[in-house]
C-alpha cells in the first residue's frame, strides 16, 4: 500500500505570487509572514485584522483624534448597523487619503454596450448555449458584457450575470468597483493578477474570488495570457458558506482552505516633524464604477490603493475548487446537487433554506452505486441554471482553445434538461458496481443555480446557438 500523502489542490500552471491570511467564518490559521507584513487574527465572527506597517491600526478605539502614521479612518459597510450580529459586515480601513476625495462622476463608454448595456427582457421556455467566447479580442476589464439578470441592483434584489473576456490588462491609474452588488469571479481560462484596496490576489481558473461591493480594484494578467470567465454579481445579501447539516464539520468546501488578501500599500513611510507618516504615491487616477448596470468616471490624484492596516469582517477571498470535499454516492441513486454547493447567498424571507443563487460545482470524485445509472436524471429544475466549463490545463499548441464545448448553457426554471440520447445509451452499459474516477483532469463545470427565472440580453440571445444537440430531439426508444 502506498504510504504517499494526497493532497487536494489544483496543479497550477501559474504559480502563487502572494501571501495570505487563511480561513473563513470563525476559522483562522496562524501563519509567520513576511517581515513587510504583520498579521493578527481575532477569532471572532469572522474578524481579520492586516497591517502594511506594524502599528498602522489605533488600539481598542477606531476612530482617534490622532490616527497612527497620520492616517485616516473609513469605514466600508457591508450590512445595516443594526441588523443582526451574525450577519455583520464591516471593514475599518486606515488610509492615507480618505475615499471622498475625487473629482464629479461622468458618464463612462455609455456608447457601448460594456458601459451601458441594454436591459435583460427575454425569457425562453427554451435553454440556450453558448460556444466559448473568443479569447481573441483586445479588451480589458471595462469590457465586460451582461448576459442576464434577476431582480434589480436599486432594488437590492437578485442578481446579473456576466462575461468577461479580457487581452491586456486594465490601464496604469484605472481602478474599477461595482456599487451594484458583491462579485463572485470565476475564470473559465487564463489567471487575473487582482490588486485590491486590501491586498492582492492572484486568481486563476479553477480557483474563484469574491470582491465586496464598493471595493475598489485593478486587474492586470498574468504575463500577457488572456483570461475569459463568468461573474455573478450579487445584489441581496453575501455569499457565505451553506450550513452543513447532517453532514456534521467536515465536507464540502472547508473553512480552512479559503484564503484572504493581506494589507498592502502603494507608498512609503517617512519622517516628519520627528514622528512616522504615511505617504501615498502621487498620480491621476480614474476610478470606475458600475451603478445600475452603467459605468461612471471620475478622477483623482492619489492611488486608491493607500490603505496600511485594516480590519473587519467584509474583505475579498479566494478558494481553490479542487479542495471541495464532496459528498459520494455509496449505495444506491444519486444525491441532489444541493451537495455539490461551494458557496451561497441566503434568501432571508422567503421559504426556509432557499437561496438567491447557489455556486455549484462538479469535479473529481469517485463514484460507485448500485443498479444506479451513471448519468443523473432528467431534470425540471425549480431553479434556473447557468453553467459553463472551468478549464485549468494548458493551452493548445495550434492556438486553439482547450476549453470544451460548450462555453455556458442556461436552463430556465422548470425547464426540462438532461443528458443526450447517445451519452445516455453509452453510460447505461456501465457498471455501476465498479468505482470510478470521475473527472480526474483539468476540467471543472461551474453554475450559477439562481432562485428566480433569468431575463436575458439581446447580445446574450443573439450570441447563443442550437439550444439542446440534435439527437435530444429524438424519441427514447
Amino acid at each position: 500500500m502506498s504510504s504517499q500523502q494526497y493532497i487536494p489542490g489544483t496543479n497550477f500552471l501559474v504559480k502563487e505570487l502572494y501571501d495570505y491570511l487563511e480561513g473563513f467564518g470563525n476559522y483562522q490559521k496562524f501563519i509567520h509572514p513576511p517581515l513587510s507584513h504583520a498579521l493578527f487574527f481575532t477569532n471572532a465572527n469572522r474578524l481579520y485584522r492586516s497591517e502594511a506597517v506594524v502599528g498602522a491600526i489605533p488600539k481598542v478605539n477606531n476612530s482617534p483624534i490622532h490616527p497612527p502614521l497620520g492616517l485616516r479612518t473609513e469605514k466600508l459597510s457591508g450590512s445595516a448597523f443594526i441588523g443582526p450580529r451574525s450577519l455583520a459586515m464591516h471593514t475599518w480601513v486606515y488610509r492615507v487619503q480618505p475615499s471622498v476625495v475625487h473629482g464629479r462622476h461622468t458618464p463612462y463608454l455609455h456608447e457601448s454596450e460594456s458601459g451601458n448595456p441594454t436591459r435583460a427582457k427575454h425569457l425562453t421556455p427554451d435553454s440556450k448555449i453558448w460556444d466559448a467566447f473568443p479569447l481573441q479580442e483586445p479588451s480589458d476589464w471595462f469590457s465586460q458584457r451582461l448576459i442576464g439578470t434577476t431582480g434589480n441592483p436599486a432594488e437590492k434584489s437578485g442578481l446579473s450575470t456576466w462575461v468577461y473576456n479580457i487581452g491586456q490588462d486594465m490601464k496604469p491609474c484605472t481602478a474599477f468597483a461595482s456599487l451594484d452588488g458583491e462579485a463572485l469571479i470565476v475564470p473559465q481560462t487564463g489567471a487575473l493578477d487582482i490588486t485590491t484596496e486590501l491586498g492582492k490576489l492572484l486568481v486563476r481558473a479553477n480557483e474563484i474570488v469574491v470582491i465586496p461591493r464598493g471595493l475598489r480594484y485593478h486587474v492586470k494578467l498574468v504575463d500577457g495570457a488572456p483570461s475569459r470567465g463568468f461573474i455573478c454579481e450579487l445584489y441581496q445579501g453575501h455569499f457565505r458558506l451553506p450550513e452543513l447539516g447532517i453532514m456534521g464539520t467536515s465536507g464540502a468546501a472547508h473553512v480552512r482552505d479559503f484564503q484572504v488578501s493581506v494589507a498592502h500599500f502603494d507608498g512609503k513611510i517617512i519622517e516628519k516633524d520627528g514622528t512616522q507618516v504615511a505617504m501615498s504615491s502621487k498620480a491621476n487616477w480614474t476610478i470606475v464604477s458600475r451603478l445600475d448596470y452603467k459605468l461612471f468616471a471620475c478622477e483623482q490624484d492619489h492611488t486608491p490603493f493607500d490603505v496600511v492596516g485594516w480590519h473587519g469582517t467584509l474583505y475579498p477571498y479566494k478558494y481553490d475548487l479542487a479542495k471541495f470535499d464532496f459528498l459520494a454516492n455509496v449505495h444506491y441513486d444519486h444525491k441532489d446537487p444541493s451537495a455539490h454547493t461551494v458557496l451561497t447567498a441566503p434568501s432571508y424571507g422567503k421559504a426556509p433554506n432557499t437561496a438567491v443563487v447557489d455556486f455549484i460545482i462538479f469535479g473529481k470524485r469517485h463514484e460507485a452505486a448500485m443498479d444506479t445509472h451513471r448519468l443523473p436524471w432528467y431534470h425540471r429544475n425549480t431553479m434556473n441554471e447557468f453553467s459553463y466549463a472551468i478549464w485549468s490545463g494548458p493551452p493548445s499548441t495550434d492556438g486553439t482553445e482547450n476549453v470544451p464545448f460548450p462555453g455556458a448553457f442556461s436552463c430556465g426554471a422548470v425547464t426540462a434538461h438532461g443528458p443526450g440520447e447517445e451519452e445516455y445509451r453509452v453510460l447505461k452499459q456501465v457498471d455501476g458496481m465498479k468505482p470510478e474516477l470521475a473527472m480526474d483532469g483539468p476540467l471543472t463545470i461551474g453554475m450559477f443555480e439562481t432562485e428566480c427565472p433569468l431575463y436575458l440580453t439581446e447580445w446574450a440571445m443573439a450570441k447563443a446557438i442550437e439550444n439542446s444537440p440534435a439527437d435530444m430531439k429524438k424519441i427514447a426508444d
